[in-house]
């Protein structure tokens, strides 16, 4: 793989990150046809009180622009049976669905084997071609990490790593990562710079890399590699030091967890469009608005915005990337 070409490797000119295609043999219909995906993150079904109507909206959004497939980042759904029927909605939203297992999909002590059965994945870990693309799902939940240090495991274990290695050699078309814990920036895995250097002789390949977990809006780019965090579908989390009511009193009572959040009004999801015949890979926006007091208005303490890429808003910004 010869990294001396300019155009292989991307490249940040006036404020759009350019990619390049050109060494990849697409299909013909791909320029007539873009690649359409409907992304949501952190719906967070067993904390918030309105999480069926947020997905529900992402589902009648995602038909009407037609996706080619749907995926939802982590931080779904625990697999209990109050929660099947807003399973299966979303398996039931195209013909291509595609999960990513979160921290908290194994909370009360499901397992993660619970979890693939009940999403019906076959594999917590996997790679699927869709019109041209080849996606990576990977499973950030593994434990073993030398450097853990309590919590939730968050770690990517020698196994998946070489399977990901040997998926990226035998790429031949452009390739999307997703996970649910970033690969770079806050909140990464605790191998994350192990990841990385495994991701970055196969750079020219690799379009974006896409997580959820921190419930922030942003884009990094290290060594020619683009991690973009796709904020929640529901809030920010600010802990029981900031408690608050956002919601009726009877709604707090029913779903206490929701007054350690900033909650957003309405729900925040996604498509990534890549169209090959305007050479663009588009990030559509959405935005709301803080329901009741905003973290800046609880003087939640934050150096993110200060010292990263990185904003704490009721949204998703639109990124165009020339391809």
């Amino acid at each position: 793989m010869n990294h001396s070409r300019r155009g292989f490797i991307k490249n940040m000119i006036g404020g759009t990150i350019v990619l390049s295609l050109d060494h990849f043999k697409l299909p013909q219909n791909l320029a007539s046809h873009p690649f359409k995906l409907g992304m949501i993150a952190d719906l967070h079904q067993d904390i918030m009180h309105d999480s069926a109507e947020r997905l529900n909206s992402f589902i009648y959004e995602m038909k009407k622009i037609e996706t080619d497939a749907n995926i939802q980042l982590g931080d779904f759904a625990i697999p209990r049976p109050q929660n099947y029927t807003l399973i299966n909605e979303f398996n039931q939203s195209n013909k291509e669905v595609l999960h990513v297992i979160g921290n908290h999909d194994t909370d009360l002590g499901f397992t993660k084997e619970e979890v693939l059965k009940v999403w019906k994945m076959t594999e917590p870990y996997y790679s699927k071609e869709i019109k041209g693309i080849k996606i990576i799902v990977l499973d950030g939940n593994e434990t073993g990490s030398p450097t853990y240090k309590g919590g939730y495991p968050s770690f990517i274990g020698d196994t998946q790593a070489s399977w990901l290695e040997q998926e990226l050699k035998n790429a031949s078309k452009p390739v999307l990562i997703f996970s649910h814990q970033p690969l770079a920036g806050p909140g990464s895995i605790d191998n994350a710079s192990e990841i990385r250097r495994i991701l970055e002789p196969f750079s020219e390949n690799i379009l974006l890399c896409l997580n959820g977990h921190t419930h922030i809006d942003g884009v990094i780019q290290i060594n020619g590699i683009s991690y973009l965090h796709l904020n929640s579908a529901s809030y920010y989390w600010v802990g029981s030091n900031y408690s608050h009511l956002s919601y009726a009193e009877n709604i707090h009572e029913q779903h206490p967890n929701i007054a350690n959040t900033c909650p957003y009004r309405d729900p925040i999801y996604s498509h990534l469009e890549i169209d090959f015949n305007k050479k663009e890979l588009r990030i559509d926006s959405k935005s709301s608005v803080w329901v009741g007091e905003s973290p800046h208005q609880l003087n939640v303490p934050s150096a993110l915005e200060m010292k990263t890429p990185f904003q704490v808003i009721p949204g998703i910004t639109n990124r165009t990337y020339a391809i």
